[in-house]
Parts: structure tokens; sequence; C-alpha cells
């Protein structure tokens, strides 16, 4: 409002400026032709006089005008320049002015690049607010030069006849002629150069203009400088958001539990697989404390925080069993580590949990797996393997009875049954799996076992008699330290020959077993022993027969054998 009010004052005064001179030309007229003898000769030399300042007060008047003009634009150029981020558009509307109120045909500016370098046209505008096309940015790299060295701006009328710029090159071949060329500066750092010309007209650029464009190139590179500031800033903020992101999917995609706290054990970040391990949301756990968020694992994890945080030390593999609100029991496994800044000052924990319960379900049916099944036959069951169908071999087959058991079972208590059952079964496991056999399976009161298979094995049956001897003397220790009526005996039968091994039954149930007339004879040579007796085939004896001491019985009638059996009774080495 006052800009205009000025503007109006200052046309006011060129129009009653404009009249008083018209009347005082009528008056010099009226006087040198009338020349009235009432008019005192001092009159005369008065009205020329005043007539004579007129004019001059008249071109002062528009020189003022001039000026409010320029600093109105200089104003608005700071105005524009710092209204906005987009440094581009700016800058095309600040040369678009500049070329308005010089008259120059064309106006640059040069930028030097943030890590320094050589300066590049960044905006190149010409009189109709156009974009000056590549091949047509000829300018005096003469005088670009000379106010990047000197940091001072250079006017010229007419580069052509300037004794600065006598014969240069650019200045000659481009046909330069009124140039204006300013430097732009920040905290004493030369950052580019605003250059104007005019290839035509030459006189055109006044003081009045250097004056004009050196205060916007200082406002130009103020604003450049923040806007490259806020550029870094922002692109910085992209590779941190980036960053984040990145992180937040890594985090996301860890099939582990990762949280860290602070130093006062507040959690302040968690992934998706905590949530799901520990039962809980992100909004219940971030922000609190590890006692008001995990009230159930608190009391166990603390001396690991506070070891990570006043010891700095690192814990690992720290299992943990609880029971969650959410899940029940379960078995975690943590990692303690100190969680430290860019100086390696602790500034909380961070806390790496993982979901062991389904692991330890597995290990304790693997186990009970493995009591009940050879290891070597877990070894060799593979999940391709687990198909209908066998191998032959041949093989040493053993069966142990437990003699009189039933009748024993008549007088104890289921309870003491079993645990009497377990233990004389348990030490005829042990003598098989000492010597590498497999066992097949439990028969009530009976165990069933062979060696050679699925582990090739050439003494095999000679294992098979160093198993059977030493279930007879395990027998003998636990008949030693058991009462009376709970000692018991092993009926044990050894055979050798073919038989096929592998699973039988369906996919929803195999059984990993031997099939074949060996094996039943093994069965009926079995029982036929006696109480602590071990009756073996022939076939058996012959394998062994230089090693081992034995004694000659009679052929065995078994059930469902055609013909006898011919045995012989195992004493010992």
């Amino acid at each position: 409002m006052a800009a205009a009010t000025q503007s109006s004052q200052l046309i006011t005064l060129e129009q009653q400026l404009a009249n008083l001179d018209s009347v005082f030309r009528e008056i010099q007229t009226y006087l040198a032709t009338q020349r009235p003898a009432f008019v005192p000769g001092r009159v005369y030399g008065a009205v020329d006089q005043i007539a004579a300042q007129i004019p001059l007060l008249r071109e002062q008047a528009s020189l003022v005008e001039n000026d409010r003009q320029s600093l109105r634009a200089l104003a608005q150029m700071g105005q524009v320049v710092n209204s906005s981020i987009d440094l581009d558009e700016v800058l095309q509307i600040v040369m678009d002015t500049i070329i308005r109120l010089t008259g120059a045909e064309r106006g640059f500016l040069l930028l030097r690049a943030s890590g320094g370098g050589e300066l590049e046209v960044r905006v190149a505008r010409d009189r109709v607010q156009g974009d000056v096309v590549q091949d047509d940015i000829a300018i005096s790299r003469t005088v670009v030069n000379r106010v990047v060295s000197e940091s001072q701006p250079i006017l010229t009328t007419n580069a052509a006849e300037d004794p600065r710029f006598e014969g240069q090159h650019s200045i000659m071949a481009f046909n330069l002629r009124s140039i204006l060329c300013v430097p732009m500066t920040v905290k004493q750092e030369l950052i580019g150069v605003i250059y104007a010309d005019n290839r035509i007209r030459s006189g055109l650029f006044t003081k009045r203009h250097l004056e004009l464009l050196t205060g916007f190139a200082n406002q130009a590179a103020t604003a450049i400088e923040n806007a490259r500031l806020f550029s870094s800033v922002r692109q910085t903020l992209e590779e941190v958001s980036g960053l984040k992101n990145l992180m937040d999917n890594v985090l996301f995609s860890i099939p582990s539990g990762v949280l860290t706290t602070n130093a006062d054990e507040k959690i302040l970040l968690c992934n998706r697989a905590v949530s799901e391990i520990l039962g809980a949301s992100e909004a219940e756990l971030l922000g609190k404390a590890i006692q008001e968020a995990l009230p159930h694992l608190a009391s166990s994890i603390a001396p690991y925080t506070t070891r990570a945080l006043r010891e700095e030390q690192t814990s690992t593999g720290v299992e943990i069993a609880a029971s969650l609100t959410e899940r029940g029991p379960v078995d975690l496994r943590f990692s303690f580590s100190p969680l430290k800044d860019g100086q390696h000052e602790t500034q909380g924990v961070a806390i790496v949990l993982e979901d062991m319960t389904e692991t330890r379900r597995l290990e304790a049916q693997h186990s009970l797996f493995e009591r009940m099944v050879s290891p070597a036959v877990i070894e060799e069951l593979t999940p391709g393997s687990l198909q209908p169908g066998g191998q032959r071999r041949e093989v040493t087959v053993l069966f142990a009875d437990i003699r009189g058991f039933t009748s024993f079972s008549e007088t104890v208590e289921p309870e003491v049954l079993v645990s009497v059952l377990n233990r004389y079964l348990a030490a005829a496991a042990d003598a098989v799996l000492e010597q590498d056999g497999t066992v097949d399976k439990f028969l009530g009161d009976a165990v069933m076992a062979w060696f050679n298979a699925p582990i090739p094995q050439p003494d095999h049956t000679l294992r098979a008699v160093r198993a059977a001897l030493a279930m007879r003397d395990a027998v003998a220790r636990l008949n030693a330290a058991a009462i009376a009526g709970e000692r018991l005996t092993f009926g044990i039968g050894i055979n050798c020959g073919e038989a096929v091994i592998g699973l039988v039954g369906t996919e929803k149930r195999l059984d990993y077993t031997a099939i074949g007339d060996c094996v039943n004879t093994a069965k009926r040579i079995q029982e036929n022993a006696a109480g602590g007796q071990i009756l073996m085939s022939l076939a058996a004896y012959e394998q062994v027969k230089h090693l081992v001491l034995a004694r000659k019985c009679q052929p065995l009638l078994a059930h469902g054998k055609r013909e006898p059996i011919q045995v012989v009774e195992l004493i010992g080495f």
C-alpha cells in the first residue's frame, strides 16, 4: 500500500512539473514577444531561471522513480527467492525479472557444484521468457573467469571495444556488446555468477543495473545455499527413511524375536516375531518397562539385562522355561547384548529370543524314539525312505523272554509289575544296543533284536552272543539286589539266516522290522530255553564255534516246524 501511494505521488509530481514547465514556457514566450513595460527586468531573469530548472527537476523525479522501481523489484525478487524451495522455478522467475528491468537480451545463472569444480549453466533465459537452447548458450568465459578469480562484478558497455578484453576470442566470435556479470558468494565463498548480456545494443547497462544485480546476487546466493541445505536434509531424511523401512522389513522377516530397551529397561522396539512368540501385541509392549510388559519373564531375564547394562557383557544361549498367559508353557532361548551408540556408550539392551518350544517337544519325542528304536535305525531312516518294503539280508536274530512273568504278575500290584518289568527289559535293551544291535520291539515281557542291519556287521553273530551273555550277567546283578519275590530270569534264543529287513505297514503306521523263517526259528528256540539258558541254532553256532564254549542239546520239536531244530547251549567264552 505504501509503495503504491509513493508511486502515485511521484506520478502526480511529474505531471505537476510537466504542467509547470508548459506554463513557464508560455510565460517566456509572452514576455519575449510582448515585453510589457509594467514587468520589472528582474522578473525576466527569474522566469528564465525557473524554466531552466524545471527539466532538471523532471529528470531527477524520473531517476527517483527508476530507483524506486529498482528497489521494489529487488524486494520482490527477494520475496520470490525466499518464498519457495523449488530453486529452478524461483531462479527462472528471477532471471526473467532481471532481463525485464535491465533490458538484457539473455540472462544466465552459473553454479558450482557443492563439491567444487567448474561452473555450469543452471538457468538460461531470453527476453521472451523462454529457455535458451543449448546451441545458443554462447557467453564470454573471459568475463566469467575474471569475476570468479577476482570476486568482483564487471560492467562493460561495449565488450568489443573494452581494453580489458581486447583480443578475447569469445567476445569477438560471439559479437558481444553490453555485458553485466556479478559474483554470488556465501560466507566469502564463491558459489556461482549471474551473467546478462545484449549482443545488439552497446551502452545498455548502467551502474544502477550493476547495483541492482549485485544486490540480488547476494540474496540469490543465500537462497541457493539454503535450498542446497534443504535438499541435503531432505535427501538425508529420505535415506534415513529408506534405511528405517529396510530395517523394518528385515526385522519383520526375521523369524527370531528382536527387541531393544533403553537404559531404564523400557522397550523401544520389537518386531512381529516377538509379538507372536510372547503372545502380546506391539501396543502392549512398546514404551513399557520389561517388568510391566513381561511379568512372567522379568525375574528370569533381569540378571542378564543388568549384566548387559552395568557390566557391558553379552549373554547368549540363555534358555528359560515359562508359562505365558496366551500360550501356556513355553521354552525360550535368549541372547542379551549391550546396545551402544556411535560413541560406543551403552544406551540400552538388545534382546534376541527364539521359541524353542516345538524344538524341545520334538527333541523329547526323538529321545523317546531313540529309547524305543536303535540309533542305527534312526540314522538310516530319512523322509524319502519311509515307504513300505525291505531288503533281503543275512542277520542274527535274538529273542529274550522273562520266565515266570505271568505267575509273578498275579502276585504284585500293576505299578510294581511295570517297574520290575522295565528294569529287566532295560537291561536286555542296553545289552543289545551296547553291541550296536537293533531292538526291534518289546513283546510284553519279551525282547526281539537283530544284528547286521541296517549297518553291516561282519561279526554280527558274535555280537549277538556277547549281547546274550551280557543280558545273563545283568539279570544276575538285578537279582542280587532284588527281594526274593522279584527275582526273574531270561530264556534266550539265537538264530542266524536270511530275512527281509524294512518297513512293514501303511503310510500312517509303519514298523521297521525283520520278517522270515530265520526270525520265526529264533522265536521257537527262545520258547524252549529255560530261565537263565541261552540256546543257539547250529547255523549260528557255526559262525562262532571257535570263539565260544557250548554244549550240544537234544533237537527241539518246535511248534510249526516240520523238522527238529538242532541247537546248542551257550556257556560262555
